[in-house]
C-alpha cells in the first residue's frame, strides 16, 4: 500500500512539473484566441531601421512542401507573451524590441486541431542597435504514409537572414474581428 501511496505521489509531481514546463515555453505565445489576416507584398521591400535603444527582430517564414504547393500556412509569431505579428507561406516582418532577455513562439494559426497545436519556440537577448533574425520554418513530410508537417524556429546569422528577407514576400497583417 505504501509502495502505490509514494509511486502516486511522484506520478502526480511528475505530471505537475510537465504540466509547469509547458505552460512556461507557451508563455511565450500569445492568448489562443487571437487570429490575424496577413497579406503579402512581393513588390514592397520596406527599409528598417533600428529605433534609438532598440534591437530589430526579423522573423521569415520558409515553406517547405514540396507536394503541396498550394498551401499558404499563416504562423502567428509571439514575443514574451504577446502576439506581435503573423507570415503567410514565405514572407517576413520586423519588431522593434526591447534590450534584453526575450522568449519567441511561432504557432500555426488554423481551425484543425492537429496543425494548431504546432509550436516552435526560441529565446535570444537582444542588444539595443543589433538586428536578429530567425527562420520561421514550416516543412511538409511525406515518407509513404500520408504528409505531415513539422514547425522550427531558429535564429540565423545576418549573412542568411538578408537573404531570406531578399527572397521573401513583405508581410502586412491585422488582427481579425
Amino acid at each position: 500500500m505504501k509502495t502505490m501511496l509514494i509511486v502516486a505521489l511522484f506520478a502526480s509531481c511528475a505530471l505537475a512539473a510537465d504540466q509547469s514546463t509547458i505552460a512556461a515555453a507557451e508563455s511565450a505565445c500569445g492568448p489562443g484566441n487571437i487570429k490575424f489576416d496577413v497579406n503579402t507584398e512581393s513588390n514592397q521591400q520596406p527599409a528598417a531601421m533600428t529605433q534609438d535603444g532598440k534591437a530589430l527582430v526579423y522573423v521569415v517564414e520558409v515553406f517547405e512542401a514540396p507536394r503541396n504547393q498550394l498551401a499558404k500556412p499563416t504562423m502567428k509569431i509571439g514575443l514574451d507573451g504577446t502576439w506581435v505579428g503573423a507570415n503567410r507561406s514565405n514572407s517576413y516582418f520586423f519588431v522593434p524590441v526591447e534590450p534584453g532577455h526575450h522568449h519567441l513562439c511561432m504557432a500555426w494559426q488554423s481551425r484543425l486541431k492537429g496543425y494548431a497545436k504546432k509550436v516552435a519556440l526560441s529565446s535570444f537577448s537582444a542588444e539595443p542597435g543589433k538586428t536578429y533574425y530567425f527562420k520561421a520554418l514550416v516543412v511538409e513530410h511525406d515518407e509513404g504514409r500520408g504528409a505531415w508537417f513539422t514547425v522550427d524556429l531558429e535564429p540565423v546569422n545576418n549573412d542568411e537572414g538578408k537573404l531570406l528577407v531578399a527572397s521573401s514576400a513583405f508581410s502586412t497583417f491585422r488582427p481579425k474581428s
